[in-house]
C-alpha cells in the first residue's frame, strides 16, 4: 500500500480517501473501464457528442444542483441524454428514408411526413432531459432521488402540461430506447479510479482538495467542450485552420474518456502544486499508456481557457 492520510486527519476532514481499495479490485476496474472506452471509440457514431452543447449541459447541471443530485449522477444524466438522442436520430433518419421511398403514396395522402416524428422529438426534448436526470438519480442510489412530483412541478413552471402518467411513460421510453442499458460510464468514474491508483502508488496529495479541483475542472471542460477540443486539435495538427477531415477524425479524441480523465487530473495537479506536475504526468502515462505529450497538451488546452497560461506547453 502507498502512503495514506493519517487517521486523525480523516476524522477532522471527512471526504474522499484514495489509495485504500484492494489492488486486485483497482486492476479489474481499470481494465474494465479501459476496455469499455476502447470499444466505444471503435464503434463511434458520427453524431457522438452532438448533444453535449453548452446550453444543454448547463441546463442539466443547474437542474441537478437544484434537485441536489450528486456529482456522478449529473454526468451520467448528460451521457444518458446523449445516448438517447443518438438513438432517436437514427430512428428519424430511418423514418426519413422510408418516407422518401414512399414519396408517391405520401403525395396521395396515404403516407405520413417524416417531419411529424421529428417534431415530436423536439417537442419532448425537455421532458426526456428531465427523465434522464431522474434515471441517473436512481442509478446513483442517492437518498434524494428525483421523484415524479418534483419533476412535474418543475415542468409545470416551464408551462408544460404533462401528467404523472406521461412522465412515467417518458422514463420508460428512455429505458426502452437504450434497451435498459442505462448504467453508462462517465468521465468522473475514470477520474476517481485514476485518483485511486495514484493514491495506491503513493501520491501524497490530499485527496479532498485534489478531488474537488478535478470536479470543478471536469465541469469546466463539459461547459467549454468545443472550445477546449478546438484548441487541442490545433495543437495536435500544428495548424490554426483544420480541414473537415481532420475535424472528423478528431472525434475519437473528443470522445475519449480516459484522455479526458488524465487531462483533468494533470491540470488539477498543475494548479494545486506545479512542482509535482511532471511526476504526476509520468505516473498517468505509466498507468494508462497515454503519452506524456498528449497529457501535457490537454492541460495546456484547458489552462489556456482558464487563465491563458502557456506553461504546460513550454514544459
Amino acid at each position: 500500500m502507498g502512503s495514506q492520510v493519517p487517521a486523525a486527519s480523516r476524522c477532522r476532514d471527512p471526504g474522499p480517501i484514495f489509495g485504500e481499495m484492494a489492488p486486485a479490485v483497482i486492476e479489474d476496474t481499470l481494465i474494465q473501464l479501459a476496455t469499455e472506452n476502447e470499444q466505444y471509440l471503435s464503434e463511434l457514431p458520427d453524431q457522438a457528442g452532438c448533444f453535449k452543447e453548452t446550453q444543454i449541459v448547463e441546463f442539466i447541471f443547474l437542474l441537478s444542483e437544484k434537485w441536489h443530485v450528486d456529482q456522478l449522477a449529473r454526468y451520467q444524466a448528460v451521457e444518458l441524454l446523449e445516448s438517447f438522442c443518438r438513438f432517436m436520430i437514427k430512428q428519424v433518419e430511418q423514418i426519413r428514408k422510408s418516407s422518401r421511398e414512399n414519396v408517391r403514396s405520401r403525395e396521395r395522402g396515404q403516407g405520413r411526413s417524416w417531419s411529424s416524428p421529428k417534431d415530436r422529438i423536439y417537442d419532448t426534448f425537455v421532458l426526456r432531459l428531465v427523465s434522464c436526470i431522474q434515471l441517473a438519480s436512481k442509478l446513483s442510489l442517492h437518498y434524494n432521488v428525483v421523484n415524479s412530483d418534483t419533476a412535474l412541478k418543475f415542468l409545470q413552471s416551464l408551462k408544460y402540461s404533462y401528467t404523472k402518467q406521461e412522465l412515467l411513460e417518458s422514463e420508460l421510453a428512455v429505458l426502452k430506447t437504450l434497451h435498459f442499458q442505462i448504467n453508462v460510464s462517465s468521465p468522473l468514474a475514470y477520474v476517481e479510479l485514476l485518483l485511486e491508483v495514484l493514491g495506491h502508488n503513493g501520491c501524497l496529495f490530499p485527496a479532498k482538495p485534489l478531488h474537488q479541483m478535478c470536479v470543478q475542472l471536469l465541469d469546466f471542460s463539459y461547459l467549454t467542450r468545443d472550445t477546449i477540443y478546438d484548441t487541442l486539435l490545433k495543437i495536435a495538427i500544428e495548424n490554426s485552420t483544420p480541414s473537415k477531415l481532420q475535424v472528423a477524425k478528431f472525434l475519437t479524441v473528443k470522445e475519449d474518456f480516459m484522455l479526458l480523465a488524465v487531462g483533468i487530473i494533470s491540470t488539477s495537479v498543475f494548479i494545486l502544486n506545479p512542482g509535482h506536475w511532471k511526476q504526476v504526468v509520468e505516473d498517468l502515462n505509466s498507468i494508462t499508456c497515454i503519452t506524456s505529450q498528449s497529457i501535457m497538451e490537454f492541460s495546456y488546452a484547458v489552462l489556456k481557457h482558464i487563465v491563458g497560461s502557456t506553461t504546460p506547453k513550454q514544459h
